[in-house]
C-alpha cells in the first residue's frame, strides 16, 4: 500500500496511493478489513500544500487508495494511458467519474508540479506502461524507481533500455529510492518471455480441463496463456469481474493482440475437457475469487472433474501462505492436479522486481550519491543497503514509515517524524 511523499520548498509531491487486502489495522491485530491504506492525515490535513499526484502503474498497491482518497486532496492527478483508464474506471464506481483531473503523459515527458519537475522513464515490470520518476528539484533530485526489473522481452512494451539510466551518472541525482522485494534473491529474475516453455509443456500435456491463476494485471502472462491456447487447439476463457476488466483495458489501451480471442464463460461447459483452458483469479487463496469458488464447487459456468489440472502461474506473497495451503488441500481434496510455481523445473512464474544483480547494475549505471531502499521489510532493506554500499554509493538511509529522510543539505533521518499509521476504506 504505498504512498510516498516528497518535499520541497514547502510543498509535497505525492508518488503513489495504493491499498492492501484482508490485512489488520494494527500490528498483529486480529480483526481484518478488506481493504486497507496507510493513514493520510499528515497530508490530508494541509490539502492546500499538495502539489498534485503521481501514479507510477496501476498495480493496486500503488492506485488501489486514489478513489477514496482524492476527495481529502482534490489535486491534479499524473500517469499514463493504461494506468490512467484503469483509474478512470475505479473513480466512476465511486461515483468520482469526470471529477478528477487527470493528466495523461508518455515516456519521457517532463512535467512541472508545483517547485517539482517530473520526468517519466520507461522500466519493466508485470503489468503495462510501468514508469519511474526522476524527480528535480532547487535542492537536489531523487530518482524513485517504483517498481521495475530489467527484461529485454516482456512480452508488452519494449524490452528495457539502459541508455537513460546510463545518462543519469552524469546528471548528479542526489538519491535513488529503489525497490528492494527481491533483495534476497541473487542473480536477475527470470523473463517474462521465459515462462511460455513452461506453461505450454503444462497445457499441452494435460489431458482435461486446466486452469491457470495468475494476478489479473499481469496482461503480458494473459497474452502468453492465449498463445498458448491458440497452438494446443483450446479456447481461452477468463473467470473473475478482475481478469475481464484488465483485458477490456488492454484492448481499449491497445495492449491486447487482436488476435486471441477469448470464449464467453458462460460456454465453456458444453466444450470437451481436451479443449477447455481457463484462468481464474484467486491465486492468493482470496475466500470470494473465482479458484477458491471452484474448490467448493460453487461455479455455474465451469465445472472441473477429477484429473483436471490447476496451475499457479504466480508467487506466494508473504503473509498468505496459510490461505494458499488451504485452497490447495480444497483442491487436491476434489482430486484435481495441482501444480505451483515453485514445483516446477521450467519456470511458469516471473517476478516484476529486480535481484540482487539487477539492483548492482542500476547502481553502476545511475551513480547516486545516497541509497533510498524501499519496499520490502527490515531485511530487504537491510541487504540492499549492504548492496549499494559494494556497488560505490557512500550513504545509504534506512528508517521505517513515519520517517522522514532529509537528502540535502545534509543527509539524515528523522525517525518517528509523522504519523504514519493505517486505516479501513469502504465503499
Amino acid at each position: 500500500m504505498n504512498l510516498n511523499l516528497f518535499g520541497h520548498c514547502g510543498e509535497w509531491l505525492m508518488v503513489d496511493c495504493g491499498v492492501t487486502f484482508q490485512e489488520p489495522i494494527v500490528p498483529g491485530g486480529k480483526d481484518l478489513f478488506d481493504i486497507v491504506s496507510a493513514d493520510p492525515r499528515f497530508i490530508s490535513q494541509q490539502p492546500e500544500r499538495l502539489a498534485g499526484i503521481v501514479i507510477t502503474h496501476a498495480h493496486e498497491d500503488h492506485l488501489g487508495a486514489l478513489p477514496y482518497l482524492w476527495p481529502r486532496f482534490k489535486c491534479p492527478v499524473y500517469t499514463t494511458s493504461f494506468t490512467a483508464e484503469v483509474l478512470r474506471r475505479k473513480l466512476a464506481q465511486m461515483g468520482l467519474d469526470g471529477k478528477v483531473p487527470i493528466i495523461e503523459v508518455t515516456t519521457g515527458d517532463t512535467q512541472h508540479i508545483g517547485p517539482f519537475e517530473v520526468q517519466w522513464l520507461a522500466t519493466t515490470h508485470s503489468i503495462p506502461e510501468p514508469h519511474g520518476l526522476i524527480i528535480r528539484t532547487d535542492a537536489g533530485s531523487i530518482f524513485h524507481t517504483a517498481d521495475w526489473k530489467i527484461d529485454r522481452a516482456p512480452i508488452t512494451g519494449k524490452g528495457f533500455h539502459s541508455r537513460p539510466f546510463e545518462r543519469m551518472a552524469k546528471q548528479n541525482i542526489t538519491a535513488m529510492v529503489c525497490d528492494s522485494t527481491n533483495a534476497l534473491r541473487p542473480g536477475v529474475s527470470v523473463s517474462e518471455s521465459a515462462v511460455y516453455a513452461g506453461l505450454l509443456q503444462l497445457v499441452d500435456s494435460a489431458p482435461g480441463r486446466v486452469v491457470i491463476s495468475c494476478f489479473s494485471s499481469n496482461i503480458a502472462r494473459l497474452i502468453t496463456i492465449g498463445r498458448i491456447a491458440q497452438e494446443t487447439g483450446r479456447y481461452l476463457t477468463l473467470i473473475g469481474r478482475s481478469l475481464q476488466n484488465m483485458v477490456s483495458i488492454a484492448r481499449t489501451t491497445g495492449f491486447w493482440p487482436e488476435d486471441i480471442p477469448i470464449a464467453d464463460q458462460r460456454h465453456v461447459g458444453y466444450l470437451p475437457p481436451s479443449e477447455v483452458l481457463a484462468v481464474a483469479t484467486g491465486s492468493q487463496g482470496e475466500p470470494r475469487a473465482a479458484l477458491s469458488r471452484i474448490a467448493n464447487d460453487g461455479f455455474r459456468d465451469l465445472q472441473l472433474s477429477a484429473g483436471d489440472r490447476i496451475i499457479f502461474s504466480s508467487m506466494i506473497i508473504p503473509g498468505n501462505e496459510l490461505a494458499i495451503e488451504r485452497l490447495v488441500a480444497a483442491l487436491k481434496a476434489r482430486k484435481f492436479e495441482v501444480i505451483q510455481a515453485h514445483e516446477t523445473e521450467r519456470p511458469i512464474h516471473a517476478s516484476g522486481h529486480p535481484c540482487q544483480d539487477e539492483l548492482r547494475q542500476l547502481y553502476s549505471w545511475v551513480q547516486p550519491q545516497i541509497a533510498i531502499p524501499t519496499h520490502g521489510e527490515p531485511e530487504h532493506l537491510a541487504k540492499h543497503a549492504e548492496l549499494a554500499e559494494e556497488a560505490g554509493v557512500s550513504t545509504q538511509l534506512l528508517g521505517l514509515n513515519g520517517d522522514i529522510f532529509v537528502i540535502a543539505p545534509v543527509p539524515e533521518v528523522m525517525k518517528n517524524a509523522v504519523h504514519a499509521g493505517r486505516i479501513p476504506l469502504q465503499a
